[in-house]
């Protein structure tokens, strides 16, 4: 069966158009459709759901929006990286998938403890895990009550945003900001509970790491799509061919192209994670499975108010409450506070990543790097967000990223998690040392003279003394010398 033949699959079809959040794609609640992992101009070109033949007749790849109409969608993705060799999830799906499982029991088990029962579907690389939180809901009003909003952000929701030409109201703008901070503590428990017997690191999004059996290889908890605004992010539709392989790794060998078979994004239902990888790479069995599973988002809405009441007596919480106690400089500040900032006191590798913000700074061992090294010299993370915003809005050859996405809410989103795990002490610091980050490929100094010792050591008695965003600022903390 090649593609065009399984797209015209009325089961095919019919699950897809489910997943949209309709019968019949008139009625589909999700906003827009898209291209998925696209690096071409078509993947900025967004279609109404009633368009969906166009994907289907090109043989293309498809996602929705999480942008609804109805409901607000969680998501959570799971994945293996693997930095040195991108292709190895597709030529050995067996072994990168084994190597999630403590992950993805780690999800099941917190999950059921809150009663949640997701939509689960397998992709090319990992898992995801989808529900949904009606609007009209208790679970939507509190998700509203916990987000933060700044005026900026209310300004261009209030646009008319396309392809819809309509704006995201204020209340749901609020609950995917609030769902943001919920998501971070599901996904730090997670990373808590599936490290403890996961043989690669687990992190928090994909961040460098140092080679581990093959390669630099980790498990991905993916929330990157609350670092971002509503209206720019997507969920990949069920039953839609799957292309990133040759859309988002880069240029592959032509013999390895072709050891890769057409994929699909399937339900794992009714079979264990080998069946359900079969039936991933073969487009007869994923039609079959189109036949009987089906992959309408469930409304978990009563059982989010559990987790909601959850992660707020949680430390991450706190947390969170301490992050928005500062205000950042405002940008007409900039050159006063944020551009004042001594880089001579910065060691080599982070200074470097000041320096030549595109694309260190869009990736989040970058900003790792400076979160840790600022965190360690007394800086606030809230005013650590607003200097990677400083640079994320400067003239660094961005080109149309910051007209699409927001650079303040991209630079909180990740200072705050790195954030979460430093000051909750489950990041341990055990990679933060010149060996590690020339491993990940993170120093830049050439002289190599440089030394991360005294930042590592005075980070970690700014957490243990409790003197985080303390005095002395620009300086270290030693023991002793300041106590």
């Amino acid at each position: 069966m090649d593609v065009l033949s399984y797209y015209r699959n009325s089961h095919v079809r019919e699950r897809m158009i489910e997943f949209m959040g309709g019968k019949s794609l008139d009625s589909s609640t999700c906003m827009f459709i898209t291209q998925c992992d696209c690096e071409s101009d078509i993947g900025w070109d967004l279609k109404r759901p009633t368009e969906l033949d166009f994907y289907w007749s090109q043989g293309l790849d498809v996602s929705r929006s999480l942008w609804d109409k109805k409901w607000l969608i969680a998501h959570l993705d799971i994945e293996y990286v693997n930095f040195d060799f991108p292709a190895e999830p597709y030529l050995d799906p067996e072994r990168s998938f084994s190597m999630q499982r403590p992950s993805v029991l780690a999800i099941e088990e917190f999950l059921l403890g809150t009663g949640i029962a997701p939509l689960h579907v397998l992709s090319g690389r990992g898992h995801h895990f989808v529900w949904n939180i009606d609007r009209d809901s208790a679970a939507f009003g509190k998700l509203a009550e916990l987000g933060h909003l700044p005026l900026h952000l209310e300004k261009r929701y209030a646009e008319m945003l396309p392809p819809v030409n309509i704006p995201i109201e204020r209340d749901l703008g609020a609950a995917f900001a609030g769902l943001a901070l919920v998501m971070e503590y599901v996904a730090i428990m997670i990373k808590d509970k599936a490290e403890l017997k996961s043989l690669l690191p687990v992190e928090l999004s994909a961040v460098e790491v140092s080679p581990q059996f093959r390669g630099r290889e980790m498990i991905s908890i993916d929330i990157t799509e609350y670092g971002d605004l509503l209206n720019t992010r997507l969920v990949r539709i069920p039953y839609s061919v799957y292309l990133k392989p040759w859309h988002k790794i880069g240029d592959l060998d032509d013999q390895i192209k072709k050891r890769i078979p057409p994929m699909v994004s399937v339900p794992l239902f009714e079979m264990d994670i080998n069946e359900g990888i079969a039936a991933m790479r073969d487009l007869s069995k994923a039609a079959e499975l189109a036949s009987r599973a089906s992959v309408q988002i469930p409304d978990q809405s009563k059982q989010m108010l559990d987790l909601i009441r959850s992660y707020e007596t949680s430390e991450i919480a706190r947390v969170h409450n301490w992050f928005y106690s500062e205000e950042q400089q405002p940008p007409e500040a900039w050159p006063q506070t944020y551009d004042k900032l001594n880089l001579d006191i910065l060691p080599p590798c982070v200074r470097f990543v000041i320096e030549n913000p595109n694309d260190l700074l869009l990736k989040p061992a970058g900003i790792r790097q400076v979160t840790r090294i600022m965190l360690s010299l007394g800086w606030h993370p809230r005013h650590i967000a607003g200097l990677i915003r400083s640079k994320f809005e400067r003239n660094f050859g961005w080109g149309r990223e910051w007209y699409f996405y927001d650079a303040a809410t991209r630079a909180d989103f990740y200072t705050r998690i790195f954030t979460d795990l430093i000051k909750t002490k489950q990041d341990t610091l055990k990679n933060f040392d010149c060996s590690s980050i020339k491993k990940m490929k993170f120093c830049f100094n050439e002289k190599a003279d440089c030394d991360l010792d005294l930042f590592k050591k005075s980070l970690s008695e700014r957490v243990h003394n409790e003197r985080l965003a303390c005095r002395p600022f620009n300086g270290l903390f030693l023991p002793d010398e300041h106590i």
